[in-house]
């Protein structure tokens, strides 16, 4: 097995026995990316100084130094995070040329960790989608079916772990960014709480739903660089001051007795039969570990996308108001007047996804539209979460499907905007009711990856990632 087929939990423990080095594993990924690149396109931008990151932990290794786990190991950053002197463009026009002069709070921990940062993967305009396709550069393919979807809006990230062009990636997810694309390229993708890892450096979409987390091909790595990743920050306001537990270290292969939710709204006729019998069996198989079953109803969820879609353009109609061609990012050109000058640059520098949802937002927010539109969400969100936190009170985790169904086809739905929006039919409540979530690989459809999706209580990041290390077990253990 090649070191990039590797899980990032054998790689650190290869590195620090000396068995390989930072620089031997980032030379196998840098293959492995021009390869796969020129058809894939799951980076933006790579990092010139990958070897001189690589070089620096394997010198400090020979020092004798104590290094972190994770210490030498490449990783990939959607490219909405704020990266040093590293280009930063959220997929747009509108940044395209732009270098932030800071590093977000979780790439500065990556650095302090000794992670090679490998370069910025491709997404969804402002991470406005569901395929990777609004992308202003160019789309990203699957790599399991190259005329399939990556997913979105971080399909870049998934793509590249998938792929084999990076050990770990960061995501980010407003709606199921991360879970959605996890499943259609078959990886584990993890949405921690709301609150958990800093938002500072992030590019906000819609502030109140965004969150940064994790790809990766296992559960504990996904449990390795959530526990690098979470703690408060001041520069972040929304970012919880409390302790959390060393993830990784307290992984246990055992759920006898876990309460499970089985949500019947979750598995309806938008959710395609094939994907049902895939998830049903991979339930059936943790009830068979010991883990007992629960029918539950949470009927607010058939409200769940109309309300996210009518709160996250609200939110993204504000957040968006500063590219404007007065202070950074893409400025018009031959404007005489300061109204020809926002009209201009926004028009050009905006794709036809990012317009149609400020738009949307504009509109939900306007006299005469605020209470109707705007409120009514609101309290949709709120009747949603208050569901979700009831269930979770009689069970320890809420299973669904991570996606309605298998990755479908580049350009399929491009055209059809309400169609791309109902793929994001199970991911969404978790958002609104800013819960952790985990979606993992369980099983297949002709051929393509279907996804396990799991919901926790507020903070319960080890109770997901427990129940998910051990059906991933189970499943690695049946197929020796």
């Amino acid at each position: 097995m090649m070191l990039y087929q590797k899980s990032a939990a054998e790689l650190s423990y290869m590195l620090q026995n000396g068995e390989c080095s930072a620089a031997e594993l980032l030379t196998q990924v840098h293959s492995r990316m021009e390869q796969l690149e020129p058809e894939l396109g799951a980076y933006l931008t790579c990092a010139e100084d990958c070897m001189q990151q690589a070089m620096a932990v394997d010198a400090a290794r020979a020092r004798g130094e104590q290094l972190h786990p994770l210490a030498g190991i490449p990783i990939a950053i959607k490219d909405n995070i704020s990266t040093k002197n590293l280009r930063t463009t959220c997929g747009s026009k509108m940044l395209e040329h732009y270098i932030p002069p800071y590093d977000a709070t979780v790439i500065r921990k990556l650095r302090d960790a000794g992670m090679v940062i490998l370069g910025k993967t491709n997404m969804d305009e402002f991470a406005m989608g569901s395929s990777t396709e609004t992308s202003y550069f160019h789309p990203t393919r699957n790599p399991l079916a190259h005329d399939r979807t990556a997913g979105g809006s971080s399909g870049g990230s998934a793509a590249a772990v998938a792929a084999g062009e990076a050990v770990l990636a960061l995501g980010t997810d407003t709606g199921g960014s991360i879970r959605q694309p996890a499943a259609f390229c078959g990886v584990v993708g993890f949405k921690p709480t709301y609150g958990s890892v800093s938002r500072y450096g992030l590019i906000a979409y819609a502030s109140s739903f965004d969150q940064i987390g994790t790809f990766s091909r296992t559960v504990r790595d996904a449990a390795m660089l959530t526990q690098l990743l979470c703690g408060h920050d001041p520069m972040d306001a929304t970012s919880a001051q409390r302790s959390y537990p060393d993830f990784a270290a307290e992984l246990m292969p055992e759920i006898h007795g876990l309460r499970i939710g089985i949500p019947k709204e979750y598995f309806g006729s938008h959710v395609q039969d094939d994907v049902k019998s895939v998830v049903s069996a991979a339930l059936h198989r943790m009830e068979q570990m010991g883990a007992q079953l629960v029918e539950i109803s949470l009927p607010s969820t058939e409200y769940a996308v109309n309300a996210y879609y009518i709160l996250a353009c609200a939110e993204a109609s504000s957040n968006l108001a500063r590219f404007d061609g007065t202070r950074f990012g893409y400025r018009a050109q031959g404007c005489t007047s300061p109204a020809q000058l926002y009209e201009r640059t926004r028009s050009e520098g905006f794709g036809r996804e990012v317009k149609r949802r400020i738009l949307l937002g504009t509109f939900v927010l306007s006299a005469g539209y605020y209470e109707d539109c705007y409120l009514r969400a609101r309290a949709a969100q709120r009747s949603i979460a208050q569901e979700l936190h009831e269930a979770l009170r009689c069970c320890d985790l809420i299973a669904a499907p991570s996606a309605p169904e298998p990755a479908f086809l580049l350009g399929e739905r491009l055209n059809h905007p309400v169609q791309m929006y109902q793929s994001d039919l199970c991911t969404v409540p978790a958002n609104l009711a800013g819960l952790p979530a985990i979606s993992i690989p369980c099983g297949s459809v002709d051929g393509l990856p279907v996804g396990l999706q799991l919901l926790g209580r507020p903070f319960g990041e080890r109770t997901i990632l427990n129940a998910a290390h051990a059906y991933e077990l189970e499943v690695q253990n049946a197929a020796v």
